[in-house]
């Protein structure tokens, strides 16, 4: 079942679309909360998107480029406003298709099984792992928040990788270290803090204090 997210602020429209979308087998999920939409976008994780242009806070463009920072999931803009810059502009910032309001349910069905043909490879397929506004790509190895893109060494990545997909768990700094070095030869101990302390200062640096906990005698966790 493929899933279609939309982000529309006329929400009888999209009540509407919704339903005539789950007739032909589609999961669907609409946002209602335009303050946080990557965030839905991100445990929703989409096959395809239809996106209005006029939306409250920021506008569609805006957030088809924020999208395109990490995914190349395909988006289709809805909007009445169809004029030849509207829609050049679409295409500019990422969006694979345009369908102009008002438009016919089965053109705009008809419109959405074909892009998601022409993607058959579903390479828009969120590749993160997202904790409190905290986005690890894994297919770049960088950490996005706030909208400041972090550049991650490799063992920075490897470190908030396995700390990220264990939130709330202690992970012990020899599984740690394994992950790291994929050794079992002696690794000096201090090198793992050297590789810490670095990590956290960075991310400090960002906006994110105490981002990564010590549990003293155990290891590290994300809370």
């Amino acid at each position: 079942m493929y899933k279609i997210m939309i982000i529309e602020d006329d929400l009888t429209i999209s009540k509407v679309v919704a339903e005539h979308l789950k007739k032909w087998n589609y999961q669907v999920y609409c946002v209602t909360d335009f303050k946080n939409i990557i965030e839905q976008f991100i445990n929703f994780n989409p096959q395809l998107v239809l996106l209005d242009i006029m939306l409250p806070f920021f506008n569609g463009f805006h957030w088809c480029n924020e999208i395109r920072k990490f995914s190349k999931v395909p988006v289709m803009f809805i909007s009445s406003a169809q004029d030849n810059m509207n829609i050049v502009m679409a295409m500019n910032m990422g969006g694979d298709d345009f369908i102009a309001k008002p438009f016919d349910l089965n053109v705009l069905t008809a419109k959405v099984g074909a892009l998601l043909r022409r993607t058959y490879s579903f390479q828009g397929q969120v590749n993160v792992i997202e904790h409190n506004g905290v986005v690890l790509n894994l297919s770049d190895t960088t950490l996005t928040y706030k909208d400041k893109k972090i550049e991650l060494t490799k063992n920075d990545y490897k470190i908030l990788q396995i700390l990220m997909e264990n939130v709330g768990k202690v992970v012990s700094r020899d599984d740690i270290m394994q992950r790291l070095w994929e050794s079992d030869s002696f690794i000096d101990d201090n090198t793992l803090t050297v590789n810490i302390t670095r990590l956290r200062k960075k991310l400090a640096d960002s906006g994110l204090n105490d981002f990564i906990v010590t549990k003293k005698g155990l290891g590290y966790m994300v809370k």
